[in-house]
Order: structure tokens, then C-alpha cells, then sequence
């Protein structure tokens, strides 16, 4: 039964390794991109959101670009990330708002 040799199931440890997202050494400057609907409080919303987690932003890490028919509106926020925990309660943070329809 050559099916059951020890060389295939390494392989398959190794395939299941290469697919594991890269890790993020902590901390860092870290770019969170929010895109949304371009109503007034968009931008004081999501810099909110982002500021109960960081502490005061940088604003010139902080870049607003509208869509060409200004419907929506994409912010760029580069933050000095602590750890996951602290990214992932910002994306919650972030998804909550209502105008908000994108998180990278």
C-alpha cells in the first residue's frame, strides 16, 4: 500500500503550512482602508472609531479620496497597531457604522 507512506502526509502538512496567512510582527504602521457612503459625519465617524483604539491620530497618515461621481468616499487611516486584538476591535468598531460598506 504505498498510499499510506510517511512522505505524503508530510506533504500534506506542508501544503496546509504555505496556505496559513503571513504573520504580522506587532507593532507596526498599519494601513486600514474604509470605504462608504459620502455623507457628512463619514469621516468623523470612522476616525472615531479608529481614535477609542489608537489614541490620537496622526492626520498626516490619514487620506480621504471621493469616488469619481462622489457617492462614496475611501479613507486611508496608517495607524501604529499594538497587536490583533487591537485591529480586530477596530474592524467591529468600523463595521458598526452604517454608512460604512467596506473594511480592508
Amino acid at each position: 500500500m504505498h498510499g499510506e507512506s510517511g512522505p505524503e502526509s508530510s506533504d500534506d502538512q506542508c501544503t496546509g503550512a504555505e496556505e496559513a496567512p503571513p504573520k504580522i510582527e506587532f507593532p507596526c504602521l498599519y494601513p486600514i482602508k474604509v470605504i462608504g457612503h459620502a455623507v457628512s459625519d463619514f469621516r468623523e465617524k470612522v476616525l472615531a472609531a479608529i481614535e477609542r483604539h489608537t489614541g490620537a491620530l496622526d492626520s498626516e497618515l490619514i487620506q480621504a479620496r471621493p469616488s469619481k461621481q462622489k457617492n462614496y468616499v475611501s479613507i486611508t487611516v496608517t495607524i501604529a497597531a499594538t497587536g490583533e486584538e487591537q485591529l480586530q476591535n477596530i474592524f467591529t468598531d468600523l463595521k458598526e457604522i452604517e454608512s460604512v460598506k467596506l473594511v480592508l
